[in-house]
């Protein structure tokens, strides 16, 4: 048995089985049509098979004639086209690819039988099949094999120029090629197979920016795996921030749903889009004047500030002199619930107001632990979460001025919250989360499940 080996990522994946979990922050399942459709695509669509079988190199085609044949010699002979080509694969349970490719090989080139040269067209059936399977996982990396590489020639139909083929041709040009060219397409597979699997090893293992805050590093996770009807891989999720530390997060078991009659499954677990938001969510505190032009509700917070502060306190109740500053407090926390996505973010709220020598005065100071609730859309082969205030739970942390109770002020700052800070959120999500681009297959019409700790992508 003769191995063909090559190196850098296995080139497809495929389903997790309901009893198989993983610890990593991306799995993706690609059913066998998509990987059939992807690897027609590579080999055949763009022309790599036919143009590295351009490059066989034919041996000449002797025969010494017998008692009533004169000596034949067809010389040249190279590829002319590949007719009709179609490639298949089948699923080996545990071992891995079942790859077919069958075509009609156009030759030609130049005959001499006796004394007499013609041209000699020849056009050979060809069914070629190759198990590909993986080995060796280390470091985002697998060894791939190719074995037990079988070429078998079908029909065989021989033209010469100028009609006239005696059966010592055929003879000879069937025996020839049926000796050698298996031995020639071989190799040739295994050179297209290894391309192949560099092009694609680019869609499993890529650096992607996330606007300009920072970068996500998809790589193989763990070894490929096969069952009898999917292909299986895990990712890895690599957030880091620019010119900063990788955003660590950690991942529960999870399996996905079946692929049914879907092309390509992808999961993201709930730690990986946590990690992601936090790079994502990088606002500025903001700070602004309490008055109707910065936010519409500004009278009637600063009315319902007023009525809470004590009558001894003469420079609170300048109308134009109330601040306010919204900054996050700590990181945000996406929950994913069966057919629904939150989104946890706290934020402090500072009202203050500048006394006439440049000091602050605190009125409040707050914490907004809010409850966001998550839509989300594909565009661009981007995850794209856009958020809406689902609840708000407010609690006061100081006063400098003897504040107790701000129950009342809920409903302001929830409005105030909505018109000035949400938009600024929305505004860095919208940018959205890279997605692999897991052997190219596009995110087209997409449908999207949200289990428990699991967003499921389905294409």
């Amino acid at each position: 048995m003769k191995m063909w080996k090559l190196f850098g990522i296995i080139f497809f994946c495929g389903l997790l089985s309901p009893s198989r979990e993983v610890l990593s922050g991306l799995s993706c399942a690609v059913s066998p049509r998509a990987m059939q459709n992807v690897l027609s695509d590579a080999i055949l669509q763009n022309g790599l098979l036919q143009q590295h079988l351009q490059g066989l190199v034919l041996p000449n085609i002797m025969g010494d004639g017998g008692l009533l044949s004169s000596p034949t010699s067809i010389t040249g002979l190279h590829l002319v086209k590949v007719r009709l080509p179609r490639l298949s694969v089948v699923l080996l349970p545990g071992i891995g690819v079942q790859l077919t490719v069958t075509a009609k090989l156009e030759l030609s080139g130049n005959c001499l039988v006796g004394l007499l040269s013609d041209l000699i067209d020849i056009l050979v059936d060809v069914n070629i099949t190759a198990n590909i399977k993986c080995t060796n996982f280390e470091s985002g990396t697998v060894q791939v094999i190719i074995e037990d590489c079988l070429c078998i020639l079908g029909a065989i139909k021989i033209k010469l120029l100028s009609g006239l083929l005696s059966l010592s041709v055929n003879d000879i040009v069937l025996n020839k090629l049926t000796a050698t060219l298996p031995g020639l397409l071989c190799p040739v597979v295994d050179i297209v197979i290894n391309l192949v699997n560099i092009q694609l090893m680019g869609t499993l293992n890529a650096v992607i920016p996330v606007g300009t805050a920072g970068t996500i590093h998809y790589q193989l996770a763990s070894l490929p795996f096969t069952s009898g009807l999917f292909l299986g891989l895990d990712l890895d999720g690599a957030v880091q921030q620019v010119g900063g530390s990788i955003i660590p997060h950690d991942s529960s078991p999870s399996a996905l749903p079946p692929l049914l009659d879907k092309l390509l499954v992808l999961g993201l677990r709930q730690s990986f889009l946590t990690a992601v938001l936090s790079l994502l969510l990088q606002i500025p505190p903001q700070t602004f004047p309490c008055t109707p032009e910065a936010f519409s509700g500004a009278s009637h917070l600063q009315e319902a500030i007023t009525a809470l502060v004590p009558s001894g306190c003469s420079v609170c109740r300048g109308s134009s002199a109330l601040s306010i500053r919204i900054m996050l407090a700590g990181k945000p926390l996406i929950l994913l619930e069966e057919n629904k996505a939150t989104v946890r973010l706290s934020v402090m709220i500072q009202v203050f107001v500048k006394r006439l020598d440049g000091s602050i005065l605190n009125l409040l100071l707050l914490k907004a632990d809010l409850g966001l609730n998550a839509r989300v859309s594909i565009a661009g082969g981007r995850l794209v979460l856009g958020l809406s205030l689902g609840s708000t739970s407010l609690s006061l942390e100081s006063s400098d001025v003897g504040i107790s109770n701000v129950s009342s002020l809920k409903p302001h700052f929830s409005g105030l919250l909505v018109e000035t800070f949400l938009p600024l959120i929305n505004a860095a999500l919208s940018i959205g989360i890279p997605l692999p681009n897991v052997l190219g297959i596009p995110l087209l019409k997409v449908e999207i499940q949200i289990l428990a700790g699991l967003m499921v992508i389905l294409a």
